[in-house]
């Protein structure tokens, strides 16, 4: 099996095994208004999303929020199915995670042993 990382929003990228804890905050970072999703990796925090367009009342956002985090944790686990080791990232524009393959977002092709 191979590794799965996770996209920060800085385009970083964090071990999914390492995450301790997934969570999200009222409120994008900018404004008062929207959610952050973040995960905790050696007790630091990790931004991987910010949206501070979500409008809605603040149980509606979290409400919003807390499915982004059980779609991450499905994501996760799909990924660690693969052979190769996975990158998944966020899509802003289609509400929702993705995964690729490391080599497919590198340009190289795994060796052949």
């Amino acid at each position: 099996m191979g590794e799965v990382w996770i996209r920060t929003l800085g385009n970083g990228l964090v071990r999914a095994d390492r995450v301790t804890e997934i969570t999200s905050s009222r409120g994008s970072l900018q404004e008062d208004r929207g959610y952050s999703l973040k995960v905790i990796v050696d007790g630091k925090s990790h931004v991987l999303i910010d949206d501070g367009a979500l409008r809605g009342s603040l149980p509606e956002r979290l409400e919003y929020a807390r499915h982004l985090e059980d779609a991450l944790l499905l994501a996760i686990d799909e990924a660690r199915e693969n052979d190769a080791s996975m990158v998944i990232s966020y899509e802003p524009e289609r509400g929702r995670w993705s995964s690729a393959p490391v080599s497919v977002l590198t340009g190289r092709l795994p060796e052949v042993v």
